[in-house]
């Protein structure tokens, strides 16, 4: 092949390379306003679990207090918020998981992160009474009825309070502990014990 061949064929192969990286730059300047749209458009994932795990009547003001409850992560995980009403009246009901807490927890940490968790819901929306429950899931036979009026209990209550706006400090009189779940499921400290007799 001549010189001049020889760079002729060169010139080609470099044009085509060239117009090679033209067209992927073209389709990745087309795809990057699409894929920033889509960033744009995902809801953060507290909004998300707020909407997923809010029910009642006021479902509007559980999503509200989903808001201010998901923006940090608890140690007993939220599994639903509800919101029901009657006339101008409201109250909220929050139900935990009593398993597979996200670190341990002794009874007063548990009764800490409930305390905040009740807190912030107040603070959340114009509720008259939070009412929160833990509680585990129970096994249930093949073919079991698990919907419906017939429906046998997939889940059993191991703790609830009950707190009224108004009496905020005197929470701890309407609680209700399950002796061997937090014999089992919280580790055991004095000053939890101390806290959770009160």
């Amino acid at each position: 092949m001549s010189r001049a061949a020889s760079r002729r064929s060169s010139k080609l192969t470099l044009r085509r390379h060239t117009d090679a990286l033209t067209l992927f730059a073209c389709a990745l300047l087309t795809m990057a306003p699409s894929a920033g749209v889509a960033a744009d458009a995902a809801p953060p994932v507290n909004a998300v679990n707020a909407h997923a795990r809010a029910f009642g009547t006021r479902k509007d003001t559980a999503v509200r207090i989903g808001l201010h409850l998901f923006t940090r992560r608890w140690d007993a995980q939220i599994l639903r918020i509800y919101v029901d009403s009657a006339g101008t009246h409201q109250i909220a009901g929050i139900v935990l998981s009593g398993i597979k807490f996200h670190r341990p927890l002794t009874r007063a940490r548990f009764l800490d992160e409930v305390d905040a968790i009740v807190a912030r819901t107040f603070a959340a929306a114009p509720v008259e009474e939070v009412d929160l429950w833990c509680v585990v899931p129970l096994s249930v036979g093949k073919g079991a009825v698990v919907s419906g009026d017939l429906a046998q209990p997939t889940e059993r209550t191991v703790f609830s309070i009950t707190v009224r706006g108004e009496e905020r400090a005197h929470a701890a009189n309407a609680m209700y502990w399950d002796a061997q779940w937090a014999r089992d499921a919280l580790q055991q400290s004095s000053k939890g014990a101390s806290r959770g007799s009160r």
